[in-house]
């Protein structure tokens, strides 16, 4: 017979050598457990040029029962039968970490109960998943995986990965995911017993962002959580949950973006996943508010019911097959545009109460003392999403309007604030009119006339070289300069990149003078756009200069008597 039965070790082994091909996978698997602990810190020590790996946590740990069968094939805590398959609420439950890294290293594992009793138990396993050595041993509750020698038995596939760096930058990288998903864990990682890194915990994603990316601050991001009824499920699957909700978290385009699109993140059920799909609805979600050749940083955790989820897609779990994906794609992008929008910023009443505070202690050790003032009040908002009420001031240069809100005031640029407006006035009602003479061009080469075509503009010969247009933008159609305009939308690009040059050639032209009611006529069409921060080419469109940032600066809040040395 040419057909045989593979032998139980090397089945073991291939099928070891799927669920951990790295460190990066020893990491994954170990921490995974030690979340669905319970554990609120982790602590990974890594010696990557001696294949050594370690994992503690203060979950709740295991009783020596547990311990000794936690490792055999197939062993898990987290599933009992098949129809425990299509509710998974864990990270792992596959029963296959530990008795893979037992095939492929050298494992011990030391945990004790919270809970039960004071002795904590140390097992060391024979490459089978059985305890090979058990004593007791000095522990607090939570338990300690060692994982060293590993790959001992596949040379090959030690000289196969990638090089020291790149395996660190790869667990750096998954750290950093599940930091996101997890934020009120404690993480703290150890390289060759040096301090590696650490993450604070936070109460959700946008307080441990910043501490993952440089020159990001708290400020520049945008929290939005929704909560919707979960989407409808196959008839043949129920819901446990009636509830769902998509926590999204933005950098917002005018302070911060990438060369990259490597902070484009989909988390769903507590894990960072592949979703081409949703990850490209967040790019178009963000189109026409950065500049070229940026992403932006964007989050987006989705919490959904556990049997809208298959996980029995990859070994990793990194790909997933997730049931009303279009549903989730509309949902994020709407998201996306609500999170956009100008919001009153609390940071004033904060900055307020913190300055309170402070002189507060101060009164008590001096002879002077203050009077608590009522928290700055926030602006009102406007059809529930907090629009400022702005007021136009001033002109500055020609250029920059001022506009004064309760809060503060703003620089706005005057010319890309209206090429905004004209930009998402030509995104709902780009409209082609004829023109009342038609226009002639010369020298146009056949893409030229075809990209004119494209943009439904009405054009035919009109001699050698010549061409009648009897048609063009509503925008265009009313200016002087139509001609030109026109060449330059004959020059390529899609529908939207015409709409931005139409719009951009339309603009009030900075150097024009305003009056106020001019100015005021801008701002309330501009604040009232989807997308006010940036203009379509991801320019910046105002300054905020917040009455917290003047009285901190003008030293407002010093006591003059004490200043004065008095």
């Amino acid at each position: 017979m040419n057909i045989q039965s593979l032998p139980p070790n090397v089945i073991n082994l291939i099928a070891a050598g799927e669920v951990i091909d790295s460190l990066g996978a020893v990491v994954r698997e170990l921490v995974e457990n030690a979340l669905d602990a319970e554990a609120t810190r982790i602590v990974i020590s890594i010696y990557p040029d001696l294949w050594w790996i370690q994992v503690a946590d203060n979950g709740k740990g295991m009783s020596l029962e547990d311990l000794k069968r936690c490792s055999l094939a197939h062993s898990t805590s987290k599933i009992r039968s098949v129809n425990d398959l299509w509710k998974i609420t864990s990270l792992g439950f596959r029963g296959e970490a530990l008795h893979s890294i037992a095939q492929v290293a050298n494992l011990e594992v030391a945990s004790r109960l919270k809970g039960g009793d004071d002795t904590g138990w140390r097992i060391r396993y024979h490459s089978s998943g059985e305890a090979e050595l058990i004593e007791p041993t000095a522990i607090a509750p939570g338990t300690i995986v060692t994982v060293s020698n590993l790959f001992r038995n596949l040379p090959v596939r030690r000289k196969g990965l990638p090089s020291t760096t790149q395996q660190l930058k790869a667990i750096q990288t998954l750290i950093y995911d599940i930091a996101l998903c997890h934020p009120h864990v404690t993480w703290c990682l150890e390289q060759n017993d040096r301090s590696w890194f650490k993450i604070s915990p936070g109460k959700t994603a946008l307080q441990i962002l910043p501490q993952l990316l440089n020159r990001v601050h708290q400020n520049d991001l945008q929290l939005l959580t929704q909560s919707f009824d979960t989407p409808s499920l196959p008839d043949n699957l129920s819901s446990i949950e009636n509830q769902s909700t998509l926590e999204l978290v933005i950098g917002l385009p005018d302070r911060c973006h990438r060369r990259r699109t490597d902070w484009v993140k989909v988390g769903v059920n507590g894990r960072v996943v592949r979703s081409p799909q949703l990850e490209q609805s967040i790019l178009s979600a963000f189109a026409r508010t950065l500049q070229r050749d940026r992403f932006p940083v964007c989050f987006v955790h989705i919490k959904t019911c556990p049997s809208q989820i298959d996980w029995n897609r990859h070994p990793a779990k990194t790909e997933i097959y997730l049931h009303s994906l279009s549903f989730w794609q509309e949902k994020t992008a709407a998201g996306i545009e609500q999170a956009l929008r100008i919001n009153t910023d609390s940071s004033a009443s904060f900055h307020h109460g913190r300055v309170v505070k402070l002189l507060k202690v101060s009164e008590e050790k001096s002879t002077y003392n203050t009077d608590e003032q009522p928290p700055i009040k926030t602006a009102k908002s406007r059809d529930n999403l907090g629009l400022l009420e702005l007021r136009a001031v001033a002109q500055v240069r020609k250029t920059y309007i001022v506009a004064e809100h309760p809060n503060g005031l703003w620089l706005i640029e005057q010319h890309i604030a209206h090429e905004r407006v004209l930009y998402e006035q030509l995104q709902d009602h780009w409209k082609i009119v004829t023109l009342e003479t038609p226009i002639i061009l010369n020298q146009l080469t056949p893409t030229q006339v075809e990209q004119l075509q494209r943009l439904e503009v009405e054009i035919e010969p009109f001699g050698e070289q010549l061409w009648a247009v009897r048609t063009a933008p509503e925008l265009l159609a009313k200016r002087s300069d139509c001609g030109e305009a026109l060449i330059e939308l004959s020059w390529g690009g899609d529908l939207q990149t015409a709409q931005v040059a139409t719009a951009c050639r339309s603009a009030i032209r900075n150097g024009t003078p305003l009056n106020l009611e001019q100015m005021q006529r801008i701002i309330d069409q501009w604040k009232n756009t989807r997308n006010p921060r940036t203009c379509p080419h991801g320019r910046p469109i105002y300054l905020s200069l917040e009455e917290t940032s003047l009285a901190r600066f003008f030293r407002r809040h010093w006591v003059i008597g004490k200043s004065h040395g008095i």
